[in-house]
Order: C-alpha cells, then sequence, then structure tokens
C-alpha cells in the first residue's frame, strides 16, 4: 500500500513538472501586455478555477461512494431496499448545473461586452485608426489618417487605444494578437472592429487561426508597439522615403502567395474598399492548387475585379473547357 502511494505521488509530480515546464514560453494568453487581454485572460483563469472545483467535487464524491460501498466481508449478503428515487436529490443535481452554467455565463457575456469598446481609463484619447485587410496569405494594414500602408506588419503607439477596422479581400479569415486581444473574424463585404491597448513597447505576434488553405499556417505578422515619438517618427520616414503603390501592384499583391514585408507611402483606399457590399470580388480561385490533379469547378463571377472590360467570364469558360478536355471529360464525381 505505501509502495502505491509513494508511486502515485511521484507520477502526478513529474506530471506536473513537465505541464508546467512546457507552459514557461508558449502561454502567451496567460501573459497578457494590454488591458483587453487581461480581462480574456481573468476570464479564463476563472473559468479554469470554477472547473477545477467542480472536478473535485465530482471525483472526491466519486471515491468517497466507492469506498463506503464497497464489497466487505461483513455486507456481502446484504441487499438494500427497493427505493423509488428522492425529489430532493432530484432537484439538487439538477439545480446544481443551471447554477454552474449561470455562473460562468454571467462574467463571459460580462467580458465580451467590455472588450468591444474602448478599455476603460483610454476613454478620452483619440484611437488610432487602421484598416486591416487579410488576403491569402498576408495581412495588409493601411493608416488613412497617415495614409501610409504595411504589409505584414503593423506598427502600434504604447498607451493608446488602436480601433482595427478588419475586413477580407477573399476568403475568411480570423486575426488574433495573443498577447494584446482576442481574435475577430474578417469577411469580404463587411467590416468587424477589435479595439486594443499596448501597455509597453514591444514586439508581438499576430497570427491567422481559421484555416484557409495551403498558406495558411505562414500567414502571421509582427505587431511593434512604440512610444508616440518613434512611432511619429517612424510614419515620417515612411512618408519620405517608401514607394508609392499602383492599382497593378495592390491588385498582383491580393493574388494567394506568401509576401515579406512591404511599405507604402499611400493606401489602397483610394481604391477599393473590401467591407464595402457593393465592392467587387478580388478572389483568383483559378490560382489555387488543390493537389489532386483536377483544377475544380470555377464558376462565373459577374462582380470579379478582373471584369472590366466584360471579357473575363468568356476567357474563364474558355480555361474550364480546355481543362475538361485535358481531364478525359467531365468529372463530376471529384
Amino acid at each position: 500500500m505505501k509502495k502505491s502511494k509513494v508511486l502515485l505521488v511521484s507520477l502526478t509530480s513529474i506530471m506536473a513538472v513537465l505541464l508546467l515546464s512546457g507552459c514557461e514560453n508558449n502561454m502567451v494568453v496567460f501573459n497578457p501586455e494590454g488591458p483587453i487581454a487581461r480581462q480574456i485572460t481573468e476570464l479564463i483563469n476563472f473559468s479554469i478555477a470554477l472547473m477545477l472545483l467542480v472536478t473535485v467535487v465530482v471525483f472526491g464524491l466519486f471515491g468517497f461512494i466507492v469506498w463506503k460501498y464497497r464489497e466487505r466481508k461483513d455486507n456481502m449478503d446484504y441487499e438494500p431496499p427497493e427505493e423509488h428515487g428522492s425529489t430532493v436529490l432530484e432537484i439538487i443535481w439538477t439545480v446544481i448545473p443551471i447554477l454552474i452554467i449561470i455562473a460562468l455565463t454571467i462574467p463571459t457575456v460580462k467580458t465580451i461586452y467590455a472588450i468591444d469598446e474602448i478599455p476603460k481609463g483610454y476613454e478620452d484619447q483619440e484611437p488610432l485608426v487602421i484598416h486591416v485587410t487579410s488576403a491569402d496569405w498576408k495581412w495588409i494594414f493601411s493608416y488613412p489618417e497617415q495614409g501610409i500602408e504595411t504589409v505584414n506588419y503593423v506598427n502600434i503607439p504604447e498607451d493608446r487605444p488602436i480601433d482595427f477596422k478588419l475586413t477580407s479581400a477573399g476568403t475568411m479569415q480570423s486575426f488574433w494578437i495573443p498577447a494584446l486581444a482576442g481574435q475577430k473574424y474578417t469577411m469580404a463585404k463587411a467590416e468587424t472592429q477589435l479595439y486594443l491597448v499596448a501597455d509597453n513597447p514591444g514586439s508581438y505576434v499576430g497570427k491567422n487561426t481559421n484555416f484557409n488553405g495551403q498558406g495558411y499556417a505562414g500567414m502571421e505578422f509582427e505587431v511593434l508597439s512604440q512610444t508616440q515619438k518613434d512611432f511619429d517618427q517612424w510614419v515620417q520616414d515612411v512618408k519620405e522615403t517608401a514607394p508609392k503603390m499602383t492599382l497593378e501592384e495592390y491588385e498582383k499583391m491580393l493574388e494567394p502567395s506568401h509576401l515579406g514585408r512591404k511599405t507604402f507611402s499611400n493606401t489602397h483606399l483610394e481604391w477599393v474598399d473590401h467591407s464595402d457590399p457593393h465592392s467587387k470580388n478580388y478572389t483568383n480561385p483559378e490560382m489555387y492548387d488543390r493537389g489532386h490533379g483536377w483544377p475544380g469547378k470555377i464558376f462565373e463571377d459577374k462582380d470579379n475585379y478582373k471584369n472590366k472590360d466584360g471579357n473575363n467570364s468568356e476567357s474563364i469558360n474558355h480555361k474550364e473547357s480546355e481543362n475538361e478536355d485535358s481531364h478525359g471529360g467531365d468529372h463530376s464525381g471529384h
């Protein structure tokens, strides 16, 4: 019996050490660097504590009942009397789960509404507006007030609210900066909003958490928090040294691909706002490699940005005809 207890304690200690060592560097959500992230972390910690309490109580009662009502030599022939249930017990084990759900729901709803507003203490500051456009597989950041644009990195001033206005040029993605805020989806012809504040200067990783094809895993960006002075100097440097982007360059950039960092002294907002319900569709389905040798069906899209001269549908139909001929006719089974 003693050996079993020693073995159990040893195994528990080893598992705890392994789990804690694994969390040291990777659990970014438990090291928040801003008020929005802190509210999310507090909710996570509360949920974990409540679930641990429930788990301890349930397993404690389970162990107690198994031990108390185990078979012993003095009750081998004991047969308990027939019972028809207990109304009191049934009410208790129905009410308890309801109370647990309520205990989780109230702080969750409060947090959801709280993080959709400018954090407390920053209401009097004018937020910096940054338009975020996702595309396969890159992130585009437009600063309308400053008239500049970056790709795959975004600079922000510390201790100032940031108002991210999120949309997508094509497929749906999920915008997430674990150390600073929660995640929000980006969708074409729609706009979502995300507020955050960075407490201190530093570099933080942002990523896409919504699977959207082969390039999904590499769709990351850097968030660089700077002092207001350094941020203003960076903006001035970009205006003076960065090249201007053309419409042709922007449309090429939206094609499915991975890009490095890019910086421009103008924004694509002068040509297109992807959150506008009446904007063109900036998708290129014929450029995706599906990995099984068959390009798939490409449907005519009258709102596609390539339909500038009305000839795009004809070229697409011609390409489909060539694909069908080269693959031996109709492949409706794919």
